[in-house]
């Protein structure tokens, strides 16, 4: 009785989430403003504006069909036994319950990889490639799948492998033990992402001398922010999208430049989107992101730790024997109303983060380059300006152009 009333939580869970995410997009979709406010009137001129409202159109009606598609495929496998067909195969090859998972999840993973490379393929080579984004070719785009399917494989079974082998040898105390491997592996990552991960996708160049460089680097010194590590990475293999981030901490932080970015803005405005990523790194915002994923990480490991033995979560899914890899699927899928709700409290924090970064390169550089860049920036993009409250409040990690620009100038 109880799995069976997990089983249609699930269910409920599941569909309305879908529910939520396509009226959010509805409104999203309908929010574009047939007259810009007064401060957005010279991102877009007329043939750009129809443009970016095109493309916006194109994303939805692709949306809608993906996730409905998402939507129909979760559904029959939890109706119709596909969890338990999987979980029966697995059975068939091995006995050993670390085993059991990595090839459960495997299977699980590259399946759905494998079934989302036709969205993907479309996603690039027909809208990207109609609105003049996409710079991949089918080779860059087949490599891109492989290498990432390798990266699941080696570091995502590890750690899954890791997992199931603390859940025998510690039992109800195993995520004191996953949550401290968590941390080890999430603080190298930051560390170390820029260095070992970027170089398997992108290529990354330290920035050339000239004024450029001379220019950032005096500024960085007025900040009192030791920079030495400047790079270059050359997106415009893939996109004619721009960006900037920052990385890393202590000796092993930098900053990573698009080369488009290179191409799209001028020294001014390049400076000052620099100077808003060493905003986030003075106000202590990347330790403290750090922080809070591993504080949520700890937290949905103990709150996992109460329920993994239950059969319950097992049989929820349709599977007939209960083991820790279906249990672990059913937690993921009963858990992600949390998940979503810890998201909302973090995506507010980070569009705090964004004003506060912004208030920075105003202080120690000035408002305007860094107003003019992000108007270059945004239309490029062919962003939508005017996004609806409600979207901006469930998936925003930014705050609108409008907002930022308002903030600027205050």
């Amino acid at each position: 009785m109880q799995s069976s009333l997990l089983f249609y939580c699930i269910i409920a869970i599941v569909v309305i989430q879908y529910l939520i995410e396509r009226y959010l997009e509805f409104l999203n979709n309908k929010s574009f403003l047939k007259q810009l406010p007064e401060e957005l009137a010279d991102v877009y001129d007329q043939a750009a504006y129809i443009k970016a409202k095109a493309y916006q159109q194109a994303n939805y009606r692709f949306g809608n069909f993906q996730s409905l598609f998402s939507l129909v495929l979760t559904l029959n496998f939890l109706f119709f036994g596909g969890f338990n067909a999987i979980d029966t195969w697995v059975r068939g090859y091995t006995e050993s319950p670390t085993v059991m998972a990595v090839l459960y999840f495997g299977l699980l993973f590259f399946g759905s990889s494998f079934l989302a490379i036709p969205f993907n393929y479309y996603q690039t080579f027909v809208i990207e490639t109609e609105f003049g984004f996409n710079k991949t070719n089918k080779k860059t785009f087949l490599l891109d799948i492989l290498k990432g399917w390798l990266l699941a494989f080696f570091f995502g079974g590890g750690l899954l492998a890791l997992v199931i082998w603390f859940l025998q040898w510690a039992g109800p105390n195993f995520w004191l033990y996953v949550w401290a491997t968590f941390v080890l592996v999430m603080v190298f990552a930051n560390l170390f992402y820029s260095k070992l991960i970027v170089p398997l996708f992108n290529k990354q160049k330290p920035l050339e001398n000239g004024p450029l460089k001379t220019a950032i680097e005096k500024y960085a010194k007025n900040v009192g922010f030791n920079l030495q590590n400047i790079f270059v990475i050359d997106g415009s293999k893939r996109s004619t999208k721009a960006n900037a981030y920052f990385s890393g901490f202590g000796k092993q932080k930098r900053v990573t430049l698009f080369d488009t970015l290179l191409n799209d803005l001028n020294q001014e405005e390049i400076i000052a989107v620099l100077a808003h990523e060493v905003g986030h790194y003075k106000r202590k915002h990347i330790l403290f992101n750090l922080f809070t994923s591993l504080l949520t990480t700890g937290f949905t490991l103990y709150v996992l730790s109460l329920f993994v033995n239950s059969p319950e979560l097992s049989l929820a899914i349709g599977v007939k024997t209960p083991s820790y890899h279906a249990a672990l699927l059913g937690f993921v899928l009963l858990y992600s109303p949390i998940s979503t709700f810890t998201g909302l409290i973090m995506n507010f924090i980070s569009r705090k983060f964004e004003f506060q970064a912004d208030d920075f390169a105003k202080e120690t550089y000035a408002a305007q380059p860094l107003i003019s860049s992000l108007k270059k920036l945004s239309k490029n993009n062919l962003t939508n300006l005017t996004p609806h409250p409600a979207y901006v409040f469930m998936h925003y990690s930014h705050p609108p152009l409008l907002e930022r620009i308002r903030n600027l100038k205050a």
